[in-house]
């Protein structure tokens, strides 16, 4: 009986880490239901515009010829509409398609009624599958990804164009440094960002600006010009002489007043405001902050962030999640032990050879994962308490030392090994289990 309910499997725990899986075509669809709602809002407004048009100029007896050309707009804006519209009936059945593939492949594990089944460990290959095809598009291996999706025929269940149109928007940001594509994503999800009261696309304009600030000062423009003042009194130019900068320094005040003038972080615009005193090379506190590059790279993280949470996909890699649950589940101090010997010193450790907390690979990933709970204690038969705390079994123990070499009357630490300091045999203790 205990052994069937250890193998029972539970597939509502297995499904936590599969949320993001049916979350991501449901966020596609909505933001194409959006897209074709507002291509049909606009092209309404200009078939009304110009039908209403063709109306009026058909009643004042115009030339027949005038009146069809405005027919023919109608008919050839319609029938580009009609072409936006099927791409997007393309893109609709190919999220409805990778849905039904999903909830086939979730409903597959509730048929499974056991660890021990052979169904359970193909669900849980193609799960791994999905999981490496989720790392390698956030560390941005798209042409790997794709590879590894298209030979375990796992297209539908992962999301590899979604990815490559974010890492496209983030390269444009980090490498780039162009803030157009971002810009036209966050248009394309204005309310949603709105609604959860994101700032990126203010950041994004403010990066704008201080982009026209910095042209306008490394074309040799002095002058003082207040970011909020009209014609009349807004503008000092003092000694300024006509030219390039002047204009983008024009460009950044009126640019400002458009898109920056509307926040209520007033320390953020004075900051900006100043930046049309002090120049870049100036390296004056917090305006050098302001003109560092490393904003770019802040911009394409924040970037990152927000569109991980418009779509409901965690911030880590799902694999490195699953893998931290795991290493939870095995993890003990003596793992990051300071006498821990590395994987290349095998000989001298009792636990790399072995452990997976205790391999490079894995030792820096579970090193913030809390330690295992473990309500049963397991140990060696007479067990005794080295000075430096470590419990071993007495005669495996005694065979390590035995095998070490280790002179007579004096013992080691298994982990310490040659190198670890030793001790007079009268120093260990025997240990009582309460």
């Amino acid at each position: 009986m205990a052994e069937l309910t250890t193998t029972k499997l539970n597939a509502e725990s297995h499904l936590i880490l599969d949320q993001p899986l049916l979350r991501m075509p449901y966020e596609l669809s909505r933001r194409n239901q959006k897209t074709a709602q507002r291509y049909i809002e606009n092209s309404t407004k200009d078939v009304l515009s110009n039908l209403t048009a063709a109306v009026k100029a058909s009643t004042k007896s115009a030339s027949p010829d005038a009146t069809l050309a405005s027919l023919d707009s109608i008919i050839t804006k319609m029938q580009g509409l009609k072409r936006k519209m099927e791409n997007l009936h393309e893109e609709e059945m190919r999220i409805h398609k990778s849905n039904r593939a999903r909830l086939e492949h979730l409903q597959d594990l509730y048929e499974v009624q056991s660890l021990v089944d052979v169904k359970y460990d193909e669900w849980s290959r193609v799960r791994l599958s999905r999981l490496l095809v989720d790392y390698l598009l956030r560390e941005g291996y798209s042409e790997s990804a794709a590879h590894l999706a298209a030979s375990q025929e796992i297209q539908d269940l992962v999301d590899v164009d979604a990815f490559v149109a974010c890492h496209k928007i983030e390269r444009s940001l980090r490498e780039e440094k162009s803030t157009t594509l971002a810009l036209n994503w966050c248009k394309e999800n204005a309310k949603e960002l709105k609604k959860h009261g994101n700032h990126l696309e203010f950041d994004l304009r403010l990066q704008q600006y201080i982009e026209l600030v910095r042209q306008g000062h490394e074309k040799g423009i002095d002058g003082d010009i207040d970011m909020y003042g009209d014609g009349v009194d807004g503008i000092s130019l003092g000694s300024s002489r006509a030219g390039g900068g002047e204009q983008k320094l024009m460009e950044a005040r009126i640019h400002a007043k458009r898109y920056l003038s509307g926040s209520e972080d007033f320390k953020l615009l004075g900051r900006a405001a100043g930046l049309l005193a002090y120049k870049p090379w100036d390296q004056v506190e917090p305006y050098a902050s302001l003109y560092s590059p490393t904003r770019w790279t802040s911009l394409a993280t924040l970037f990152l962030k927000t569109h991980h949470t418009l779509y409901s996909l965690p911030p880590r890699p799902l694999l490195h999640i699953a893998l931290s649950a795991g290493l939870s589940a095995l993890k003990t101090p003596s793992c990051h032990s300071a006498y821990a010997a590395s994987s290349g010193n095998l000989a001298l450790s009792s636990t790399t050879s072995v452990c997976p907390i205790c391999s490079t690979e894995l030792n820096d990933l579970a090193r913030n994962v809390p330690y295992a709970l473990h309500t049963k204690s397991i140990v060696e038969a007479d067990p005794v308490v080295l000075p430096n705390g470590r419990v071993y079994g007495k005669e495996r123990l005694k065979g390590f030392n035995e095998g070490l070499g280790t002179e007579k009357g004096w013992v080691r630490d298994p982990v310490e090994g040659l190198g670890g300091e030793r001790w007079r045999e009268s120093l260990v203790r025997k240990v009582f289990i309460m």
